[in-house]
């Protein structure tokens, strides 16, 4: 019980181990993957596409695509439709889109029975309000990338401000680790877009020539899409007669733990 923050209504752990440890004491998992998995979602689901992520980018993603009869999710600059935001402007709704990712993808499929819901800079607002509307113990994941070395977790700045966005328009008592997202938010929020431009990720995007993309993953609180995983796909809420959990009276003490 040592890393389930249990005693706290807001919660916040990186990756695939945050995931473990949080989501069975949660009503409540919102995924982050800023850049891009996140961004993607909430503007292919925004424009009415239904999005199933998978976990692996192997010739697998390929069949279950296919199974599906759906779009795959490619390469930047190699495929219709990719992980720059921008090529999924224009997708005509109802398309099926797989969209394989080891890091926001296998996220989201690894939570269980929980109710899950991806977040970002764009729909953080929306999402926290959603959260609080079906249960009172949310807990936010800031998806982070992978060392290509050994394939170890790095723990990424733009979701680390991205997972405090979500969480400054949560209630109740904050864990430590959900305070320092905050934290890192309000430090970055009057230059989102200065900083994620320049982070590790951002600059691998301008050296690939997808600079661009980074107007639509840093532009915060545009959205009010809450993408939700249902039968292994992400659609709006607003399409869905989701359970709420009753909600119980909470001080904010925990706050600033």
């Amino acid at each position: 019980m040592t890393f389930d923050q249990s005693g706290f209504d807001v919660r916040c752990e990186w990756g695939q181990r945050g995931v473990a440890e949080l989501a069975a004491s949660s009503d409540v998992i919102v995924i982050v993957d800023v850049m891009s998995f996140s961004t993607c979602v909430e503007i292919a689901v925004g424009r009415g596409a239904v999005v199933y992520p998978y976990g692996r980018r192997d010739a697998s993603a390929r069949q279950f695509a296919d199974s599906l009869d759906a779009e795959l999710v490619g390469k930047r600059s190699k495929a219709r439709y990719s992980l720059s935001p921008e090529s999924l402007t224009g997708i005509p709704a109802g398309t099926r889109l797989v969209l394989p990712s080891p890091n926001g993808s296998s996220l989201s499929l690894a939570t269980g029975s929980t109710i899950t819901l991806c977040g970002c800079l764009r729909n953080c607002r929306a999402v926290a309000e959603a959260a609080m509307q079906m249960g009172r113990r949310i807990s936010v994941v800031p998806a982070g990338e992978r060392w290509k070395v050994d394939d170890s977790l790095r723990p990424a700045v733009e979701d680390l401000i991205g997972a405090g966005a979500v969480i400054a328009h949560l209630k109740g008592s904050m864990s430590p680790e959900a305070y320092a997202a905050l934290c890192a938010f309000g430090g970055a929020e009057t230059n989102v877009h200065g900083l994620l431009a320049h982070c590790s990720s951002g600059r691998e995007l301008e050296t690939a020539g997808f600079s661009a993309d980074i107007d639509l993953i840093a532009a915060v609180d545009v959205s009010d899409t809450v993408p939700i995983l249902s039968h292994g796909a992400f659609v709006p809420i607003r399409s869905l007669r989701v359970r709420r959990v009753r909600q119980t009276p909470r001080s904010r003490a925990g706050r600033k733990s």
